[in-house]
């Protein structure tokens, strides 16, 4: 069985964050591990509370994994401050991880700052150039980049200034557009898109996490970048077609939608 670590949050509702990421893993049928930065206190109405883990102890839950495991891939998610980042890059050069999807978390849907804003050069300089994928949404593309994304020249353009950044490979995803919910996969030297119908439904909580979850998932089954990009795409709509009233707000998705669960 391949195995998938994800580096992130958690969210007490379940429904975004570290929880998000297993329950992807599981139901892509890779064996899932977690090392935490943070602890959120949310809800599908919104964070409450975040507290960081100290970045001596999210190294020694890196070492903890990387020392025992065979890690196939690596997914990374809300890293909240600049000691988190730095800690995360040196243990994946330390370890020579190769697929590693970075989620350029930094505000929740609520509102709340998952980054803090003074940790965004240090997210720049030493994560992605470490990323083999990078998942930016339109307001996390414009932060990096510094240019308005919202029409499809404006996420490839913001996509190569990501790409010279040090990734890989870049994801703008387009799920906050206006007209559609088309993705843009950039590797360097041609575009790729992945046109997207908007769902009618309020319960998108998690739709980033389980997507960057879903893309290393089907690169540690040894899926290419494009493909893995594709399925993780059809994932993560299915999920929200099928997603769940849970909560007073902005439920989640389901993420075990393909399962004929009662």
């Amino acid at each position: 069985m391949k195995k998938v670590l994800t580096i992130a949050g958690s969210d007490s509702c379940g429904g975004a964050g570290i929880q998000a990421d297993l329950k992807t893993f599981s139901a892509l049928g890779v064996y899932g591990m977690s090392v935490i930065t943070a602890v959120t206190a949310q809800n599908t109405q919104g964070v409450f509370g975040v507290e960081e883990i100290s970045p001596d102890m999210v190294a020694k839950q890196l070492d903890a994994v990387f020392q025992d495991i065979l890690v196939d891939a690596v997914k990374v998610g809300m890293v909240f401050s600049t000691g988190i980042i730095e800690v995360i890059a040196d243990r994946l050069k330390k370890y020579n991880i190769q697929k590693v999807v970075l989620d350029t978390v930094m505000v929740s849907k609520s509102g709340c700052h998952l980054l803090r804003s003074e940790s965004i050069k240090a997210l720049i300089d030493l994560l992605i150039p470490k990323a083999y994928v990078v998942t930016p949404n339109l307001y996390e593309a414009k932060m990096l980049t510094g240019i308005s994304v919202h029409t499809l020249q404006e996420m490839q353009e913001a996509a190569r200034k990501i790409y010279n950044m040090g990734a890989k490979n870049v994801v703008v995803k387009g799920g906050h557009r206006i007209e559609d919910a088309t993705d843009i996969l950039y590797d360097g030297s041609k575009f790729y898109h992945f046109p997207g119908h908007r769902i009618d439904t309020k319960n998108t909580h998690g739709t980033g996490c389980t997507f960057s979850s879903a893309i290393a998932s089907y690169l540690a089954l040894g899926h290419r970048v494009d493909e893995a990009v594709k399925k993780s795409k059809e994932y993560i709509t299915g999920a929200i077609a099928n997603s769940l009233d849970i909560g007073k707000g902005v439920g989640p998705t389901n993420h075990f939608y393909k399962f004929d669960f009662k």
